[in-house]
């Protein structure tokens, strides 16, 4: 089965009930233990965390790249969903600020973990892309949404953001405290303003 991994593959497979809280249980125990151990985290870790014997684990994930795969997917596929889900429970501003701190914290975590990322990559050149620009897609989804409001400026678009702040994440040594920060200044930038402010101080006083 080109280009689809084992993990990936058993992922598909309807699952028993048991199989399915399994599974579930050693995603999130990676994504803790990677978090914490980056690519130090062995996989007998992994499945203490999840509470279940080497054996499922295995079962589940044959090799170390179709856990790594299997985070990563289901990271990407929760910060997709949010994009319909803030759009649909916010105001559009409202909901490009969550959604933007969403992926500021989802990358932070990534950094982790990269070496898996990039061999995960190499083994399924496809993946990176694929998944990319499903990420590309949500960004587009909640700044058209502040678009359309005019909350934000209307010359931009989500490869613009995406290059802004997935650019900013990437930097070496960048910590999460300090890409908070920094998004406070890219959203400052992504702003529609104010036309008044803008104008020279006499005009702005006239129309006042």
């Amino acid at each position: 089965m080109s280009g689809v991994s084992s993990g990936q593959a058993a992922a598909t497979r309807p699952m028993r009930a048991d199989a399915r809280r399994n599974f579930g249980r050693l995603i999130e125990a990676a994504r803790e233990v990677f978090a914490a151990r980056g690519s130090e985290a062995s996989m007998e870790e992994i499945a203490r965390a999840a509470d279940v014997g080497v054996g499922t684990l295995y079962r589940h994930f044959p090799r170390r790249i179709d856990l790594v795969e299997a985070v990563y997917r289901e990271d990407v596929d929760g910060l997709v969903a949010s994009a319909s889900e803030l759009v649909q429970t916010h105001e559009p501003w409202e909901a490009l600020v969550a959604w933007l701190e969403a992926f500021v914290r989802y990358a932070q975590a990534k950094r982790t973990f990269l070496t898996e990322l990039h061999e995960a990559f190499e083994k399924n050149p496809d993946l990176a892309v694929q998944l990319r620009e499903r990420i590309a897609v949500a960004a587009g989804t909640v700044l058209r949404g502040a678009q359309a409001i005019g909350a934000a400026r209307p010359d931009i678009d989500h490869s613009d953001v995406m290059q802004l702040v997935g650019g900013m994440c990437m930097a070496r040594n960048a910590s999460l405290a300090q890409n908070q920060r920094l998004l406070s200044f890219v959203l400052d930038g992504i702003r529609a303003r104010d036309p008044q402010l803008d104008a020279p101080p006499d005009q702005a006083l006239r129309r006042g």
